[in-house]
């Protein structure tokens, strides 16, 4: 019998084994640390009923949340969102002060407050242009700068804001400015706050906030020591993970897809970095690691003949069909099929709710998307872009992690609600057409090379014949638009919860993360390795 031909990606091998996961190791968990936690967590809960001015208040909020601890005083922090809203609402707020006014803007806005950008009118001028004394506010500028990335469509103010304080902070880059203050500047100006994976900020945020002269101790402290804590959380969950994968032997056995466990669990964390959403995360990274390989099937390894029949058994969901199968095909079904299953057993005995069918589905459109992927590579077929795009914003999974997440994170579950979300909301479509577009940014120079598909760069480059400097302009443009729409919805939905909104949300930052210097998922010992070490296994050092 002849051998059958096929790819090979020629993937590197994982950096992190079992042994060395098992082996991790964390004092934190420890009776003293949590006590001493908690005793902190008491002192910030007075801090924040005795800041009664709301420029002070809102400031400490925005410190809490860039630590990373705002999670803990939700309900405090819930209270002054709503009160400072309430007084801007009625105009009894009267701020003069360009930084304030931006925060303000920005925190309301993040949490769902619908506050127009009319607030910023007083510091422009009678033509639309903000004022000259701003020019030196760097402070200021930093401020209004962040707050821009929340704008939506149609609003210009924060289109000129946005351009206004961007070219002004990096003309203080080019004076002699204080250097901690213009590496603040250059983090900004690389990357939004508004598009940052939120725990690898807190990481960031922690060691500049250190350097400010008017840092806090009792914030600095608690900010390190749960930081620290919910590491070992996440290393606890990781040698689990890691666990389940040896026994399941899927690396093992399908060595040709890429063995990825601890950059899956890199990306759950970043929609899902809370300590309450462990089952989310331990579920989600399953998936994950099911997804890279069914990917890498499809992408790679896979007939075109083998995968027909893979995904009609997928959609029948037919566990009898499996002599149907080649065997790695049929290792890599009932690892599904049973994963799937351990989740629709869980919810069931925890709510009554049968989520199979729901689940069902979901693998079913993202095989059906990547086997139009596979035909397109087999008969040579260039889509445009906006074909591949509708294909592709369900190709890179986001509607089948987010609506697992929301499994997870919603109880009691409703048919009613599952089917309006089997229709794909707003809010997970333009996550996920963030996500395929920072892929193809990161991805598609290595994936070319290697004779996969073109990406949405090369789909630009056919349709209108222009190089391909100007078609990654054009898609990081695409990727700011999109933004705009995820803003709109995140404030207009009011279907979801808002820890569904932050997932989905979440999903597009680490997205632009994984990505944002190259293929920070399939290649292993590059940026991803330093993010994992600093955030699953290096401790920040106390005193």
């Amino acid at each position: 019998m002849v051998a059958t031909a096929r790819r090979s990606a020629n993937y590197k091998p994982t950096i992190w084994n079992d042994e060395y996961l098992q082996s991790l190791n964390s004092v934190y968990g420890e009776k003293r640390y949590l006590e001493r936690a908690e005793k902190l967590k008491g002192e910030v809960k007075k801090l924040l009923e005795k800041t009664n001015d709301p420029i002070h208040q809102i400031e400490l909020v925005d410190v809490l949340q860039r630590l990373g601890i705002f999670y803990h005083f939700t309900q405090y922090i819930d209270r002054i969102l709503k009160n400072i809203y309430n007084l801007e609402d009625g105009q009894d707020l009267n701020i003069e002060n360009l930084h304030a006014a931006a925060l303000i803007f920005r925190l309301l806005r993040q949490h769902g407050y619908k506050i127009s950008p009319e607030v910023f009118r007083s510091f422009m001028d009678d033509k639309g242009n903000f004022k000259t004394i701003f020019y030196n506010d760097v402070k200021g500028l930093l401020s209004l700068y962040e707050a821009s990335f929340l704008s939506m469509d149609g609003e210009g103010i924060l289109d000129e804001a946005q351009h206004f304080a961007t070219h002004h902070l990096k003309q203080k880059l080019n004076q002699n400015i204080n250097k901690h203050l213009a590496e603040e500047i250059a983090h900004a100006l690389e990357l939004p706050l508004h598009c940052r994976m939120l725990r690898l900020e807190t990481r960031w945020f922690i060691d500049t906030y250190e350097r400010r002269e008017n840092m806090n101790p009792l914030l600095l402290e608690l900010a390190k020591l749960d930081f620290n804590i919910v590491q070992k959380i996440y290393q606890d969950e990781l040698k689990e993970l890691s666990r389940w994968h040896t026994k399941s032997r899927l690396a093992e056995k399908l060595s040709f897809a890429r063995d990825r466990l601890v950059e899956c669990f890199l990306w759950t964390v970043g929609f899902t970095f809370e300590p309450c959403h462990r089952y989310c995360r331990i579920m989600s990274v399953k998936f994950a690691v099911l997804i890279t390989i069914i990917d890498d099937i499809y992408d790679v390894y896979g007939t075109l003949d083998e995968l027909e029949v893979f995904t009609d058994v997928v959609e029948r969901w037919d566990i009898n069909a499996l002599e149907k199968l080649p065997e790695y095909m049929r290792i890599c079904f009932l690892a599904l099929f049973n994963t799937v299953n351990e989740m629709a057993y869980d919810i069931l005995r925890d709510q009554g709710f049968n989520i199979t069918p729901h689940s069902k589905n979901r693998w079913a459109e993202l095989c059906k998307k990547y086997l139009a992927e596979a035909h397109w590579y087999n008969s040579g077929y260039k889509p445009g872009l906006n074909e591949f795009l509708n294909n592709g914003w369900v190709s890179i999974t986001g509607p089948l992690l987010l609506v697992h997440a929301y499994f997870c994170m919603t109880d009691p579950l409703k048919d009613k609600p599952l089917e309006d979300i089997q229709r794909h909301p707003e809010i997970i479509k333009w996550t996920s057409l963030v996500c395929r577009l920072a892929d193809d940014l990161g991805t598609s120079s290595d994936e070319l090379k290697r004779g996969d598909n073109p990406k949405s760069i090369q789909c630009y480059m056919h349709d209108t014949g222009c190089n391909e400097d100007d078609s990654r302009t054009f898609i990081k443009d695409l990727i700011t638009s999109t933004w705009k729409k995820i803003n709109r919805d995140a404030l207009m939905n009011r279907e979801y919860s808002r820890d569904f909104i932050k997932t989905s949300i979440n999903f597009a930052r680490i997205s632009q993360c994984m990505y944002q210097y190259g293929d920070g998922h399939g290649i292993p010992d590059r940026e991803s390795k330093a993010r994992i070490l600093s955030l699953v296994i290096e401790p920040i050092p106390l005193p």
